[in-house]
């Protein structure tokens, strides 16, 4: 799938930020046990950490959401609900000299209190993002669009394209997108747990898994 690379979005924050540590389009990253300050949801939907590491400006995109990392944070967190269903997600970094990103998307497991490792996507952090850095990433390593098995996210039409620095040397532009499919159930087991995805049975307390429900569209 071909991503087509625009301008980057505007240097500014805008939307709904949730939980504890937000304030006024920024938020303070999670800090200690469980949900690390962040408080719960507890309207049906599911929150998410989205978490920014660059030396440089970064943006990540959500349906009527914007998330800017400024080049005077080198770690910005955001955090953000999201219902049951497909939500599109996409990241731009832009710099002349080379880019430089690391991207992460966390899960908050309303009943277990644990962060599941959603999605990750970095490229020359710290440092500058190499063509065969870029070229040795694939999707192909995740079975079925899990990338933490005990989770309730499925990760889908990963895709990304860069343009080129000036010297032609490393990537100055770089638009990656993918889709968030959250599921209903609420996940029940700890992130780490290594029986996360075997057997495909109920849990304990009948507790749901992929195999009970298809996401909402």
């Amino acid at each position: 799938m071909k991503v087509k690379i625009g301008p980057p979005p505007i240097k500014l924050t805008k939307g709904v930020l949730t939980g504890a540590t937000c304030d006024d389009n920024a938020c303070k990253c999670r800090e200690g046990a469980d949900d690390g300050g962040v408080g719960l949801p507890t309207d049906g939907r599911k929150r998410f950490e989205i978490r920014l590491e660059s030396a440089y400006d970064l943006w990540v995109t959500l349906p009527d959401t914007v998330l800017y990392k400024s080049p005077e944070t080198a770690i910005a967190c955001f955090y953000v609900d999201l219902a049951p269903g497909k939500h599109p997600l996409a990241m731009r970094a832009s710099n002349p000299a080379g880019v430089s990103f690391a991207l992460e998307v966390h899960e908050l497991g309303t009943d277990t209190k644990s962060w599941y490792d959603t999605f990750e996507f970095k490229c020359g952090h710290p440092g500058v993002c190499t063509f065969d850095e870029l070229d040795g990433k694939s999707e192909s390593k995740t079975k079925r669009g899990l990338h933490d098995a005990c989770g309730s996210v499925k990760v889908k039409n990963v895709a990304w394209d860069h343009g080129k620095s000036p010297d032609m040397q490393v990537p100055s532009e770089l638009a990656m997108e993918l889709k968030l499919d959250v599921y209903k159930f609420a996940p029940w087991k700890p992130r780490g747990d290594t029986s996360c995805g075997e057997g495909g049975g109920r849990g304990p307390k009948g507790e749901k898994t992929f195999a009970d429900e298809t996401a909402t569209p």
